[in-house]
């Protein structure tokens, strides 16, 4: 596995408590790339987990991973201390992970109630559209998550600020029995108001005993919101921190300059 350190002093966790989801030496290729090399890495509920690293250092490859895009090489997926094997989006849902893309993928031209339903509406006996149904359910979504900023759901997207359109993604993905919520740079290109808002929604998920996984480039916003941070450096995990007890320095030493247990490209080349 990788060198990894555990900043500060990673906390302990109470005995026999078990990941929701853990990573155990996952490695993913494609051809000669190799571009996760035995990556550890667990989410606990009720915690926002943070991953971290520089451009290229394997982020979007592991929740891909995660979600069942990419078929991992090597290693074990496990869930709530379990193997399972998830080969695509639909595992992934059924086990209830739930992943907000940085394009956040809502239609611009559809009301709140309408994008936090496609493809997965509801119908009466008839098979009709049961908007009030949906209606109902997702004013209910949005109000047990605290956000109070959308006018009505049946307004269109198009019309929301950058903050309210991640809350309706975000509330999308906790409506469907969701247990754990990967959010993707939720606060890239967002004010500081919009930012505020983002934050403090993903705050809501982990004391509702939610699991979060938090990807960001944004350090300050990961230092206030995040219990630990796990760090990838050239597809390895090299670093593992509680928040309360480290650095943004030691962070960044550890994104820039994190030991590998083996550098990519200078492997031994077989002999013929």
């Amino acid at each position: 596995m990788t060198a990894t350190t555990d900043g500060g002093g990673l906390r302990e966790q109470p005995a026999g408590a078990v990941a929701l989801l853990e990573l155990k030496g996952v490695s993913k290729r494609f051809g000669a790339v190799q571009a996760l090399h035995e990556v550890d890495f667990d989410v606990r509920a009720g915690e926002v987990t943070a991953l971290v690293g520089d451009n290229g250092a394997g982020k979007s490859v592991t929740i891909k991973c995660i979600a069942g895009i990419y078929p991992i090489d090597d290693g074990e997926v496990l869930w709530e201390g379990r193997p399972v094997t998830i080969s695509g989006p639909k595992d992934a849902s059924a086990l209830g992970i739930e992943i907000v893309y940085q394009d956040l993928a809502l239609a611009d031209n559809l009301d709140v109630v309408q994008n936090m339903y496609l493809g997965r509406e509801e119908t009466t006996r008839l098979r009709a559209l049961d908007e009030t149904k949906m209606e109902r359910r997702c004013s209910k979504t949005l109000a047990s998550l605290s956000v109070t900023t959308i006018r009505s759901v049946r307004q269109t997207v198009a019309g929301l600020s950058g903050g309210q359109r991640q809350s309706i993604a975000v509330a999308k993905a906790v409506m469907w029995n969701s247990r754990l919520v990967i959010l993707d740079e939720p606060t890239a290109a967002l004010g500081v108001a919009q930012t505020r808002q983002v934050l403090d929604l993903v705050k809501r998920l982990a004391e509702q005993g939610l699991a979060v996984m938090l990807v960001s480039h944004n350090l300050h916003d990961i230092f206030e919101v995040a219990d630990r941070i796990t760090v990838l450096r050239l597809g390895q995990d090299v670093a593992r921190f509680n928040t309360k007890q480290t650095t943004q320095r030691e962070v960044v030493e550890a994104i820039t300059a994190g030991t590998l247990s083996t550098v990519p490209g200078q492997e031994e080349a077989p002999v013929l």
